[in-house]
């Protein structure tokens, strides 16, 4: 694993942050990537360097003069809870920590960077920030889909901006690597830090990402009301459709939170309909023994099942609809076996993303942006801010972009999901 962080050069500038010294933190503090006993013995008994991250925080000496240094924030790809305190915190830290006088927020994405779309550049104070946390979504907008590297760049160096902050998910951290090797391509001292953004939970190495927690609870609030739907009717099925193109740890943090659920459905585990061993076969059974049930399932799950729908404008892969392929398929079961049923179908996606985040997710939006700023302001760069083992870390971000986090079937999450569910692990 290659954990070394792009530095733009020795730091001289003291910095303007009043700390004790031991409070500073220095770039020999590492975390292990994997903290195992075993992983550690077996890594000695080669005689092998052992892989760890470089602990993230404010450091002592700093790469960029505050007096002269401006900044530029963007948000990319689709809403999550929580962005629109990332977007205070950076601004605040940037303003009343380091004294930066000028930050700018690309409006729409990486077309804000681009000038032909018109997007013109917003001017971010303090005061125009202040009360944004308490509004779900972005206050620069946003949009997917990559954009012209070179043109971005050139931005970049007309506007003068020398920290840009990305905040976005995996495409949007590959735009962020694309444009950091163009830089450096360049021989420019300009840094790009990167704070992950995904509701789905799926950035390799990152304990967790920030709105996770809040699509956790709202997606448990859902499933709650499809319960009481569920319980109002003689068969009653409520069926709710979760986010989880590719990881399904929203539908099973969501399912451990309020054990109401009966059948989780995620992309990280093949499942069959019918025959025996089948969900219908499953399904009937718990209805004729409990009158109701209720299902949930993750956006990607069933790919055995259904097809995909070409790609979308950040080049991941368009998936059919799993919920109503699902809502017709068992409507069109139990009519056929003429067992009378109501199946009533929710579909929160949208409702969870653009809500404000969480208390908690609050805290740790606040914590990623000071960071992120800590690290941008040291000269880091071509990075990002992960948390991982519960440590605040630095990480490249070719490392976090070859693949994504997922649900182990063998792991400890999933056998939770099955006991509390009792579920057969497999339906086939």
């Amino acid at each position: 694993m290659q954990t070394a962080i792009t530095s733009l050069g020795p730091c001289s500038i003291p910095s303007p942050l009043t700390r004790c010294a031991q409070n500073f933190r220095r770039d020999n503090e590492r975390v292990l990537c994997d903290d195992t006993l075993s992983s550690v013995q077996k890594t000695q008994e080669k005689k092998e360097e052992l892989a760890s991250f470089e602990v993230a925080g404010a450091r002592s000496k700093i790469f960029f003069d505050p007096r002269t240094t401006k900044a530029g924030i963007v948000t990319c790809g689709g809403l999550c809870p929580g962005l629109n305190d990332v977007i205070r915190g950076l601004v605040m830290v940037l303003c009343y920590n380091y004294g930066i006088k000028n930050v700018y927020g690309f409006r729409y994405g990486y077309e804000g960077l681009v000038p032909s779309f018109g997007r013109v550049p917003e001017i971010l104070t303090p005061e125009k920030v202040a009360s944004i946390h308490k509004l779900g979504g972005t206050m620069l907008g946003s949009s997917r889909g990559p954009q012209d590297v070179g043109v971005m760049v050139d931005t970049l160096v007309e506007m003068g901006i020398d920290i840009l902050f990305v905040i976005g998910g995996d495409g949007s951290l590959r735009g962020a690597g694309e444009i950091s090797d163009e830089i450096l391509k360049r021989g420019l001292k300009k840094a790009v830090v990167c704070i992950p953004k995904t509701i789905d939970n799926d950035i390799m190495y990152v304990d967790k990402c920030f709105g996770f927690e809040t699509a956790v609870a709202e997606a448990g609030k859902v499933i709650l009301c499809a319960h009481a739907e569920a319980q109002g009717a003689l068969n009653g099925i409520g069926l709710v459709k979760l986010m989880g193109r590719d990881s399904g740890f929203i539908a099973c943090l969501a399912t451990l939170a309020c054990a109401e659920v009966n059948y989780v459905l995620i992309p990280e585990v093949p499942f069959k309909l019918e025959g025996p061993g089948g969900l219908f076969e499953h399904l009937h059974a718990r209805l004729n023994q409990r009158k109701h049930a209720v299902i949930v399932v993750a956006e990607g799950a069933g790919k055995n099942l259904v097809g995909e729908a070409g790609m979308d404008a950040s080049g991941n892969k368009k998936l059919e609809d799993i919920g109503t392929y699902l809502r017709d398929r068992i409507n069109g079961y139990f009519k056929k076996i003429n067992v009378e049923t109501t199946l009533k179908y929710i579909d929160p996606s949208y409702t969870i993303r653009s809500v404000p985040a969480s208390t908690q997710d609050n805290v740790y939006c606040s914590l990623l942006a000071q960071h992120a700023v800590h690290a941008a302001m040291a000269g880091k760069t071509a990075m990002l801010i992960g948390r991982w083992h519960g440590r605040y870390v630095h990480m490249p971000i070719d490392l976090v972009t070859h693949g994504r986090r997922k649900v182990d079937p063998q792991g400890e999450l999933w056998q939770s999901v099955v006991e509390i569910t009792g579920q057969s692990a497999h339906f086939q």
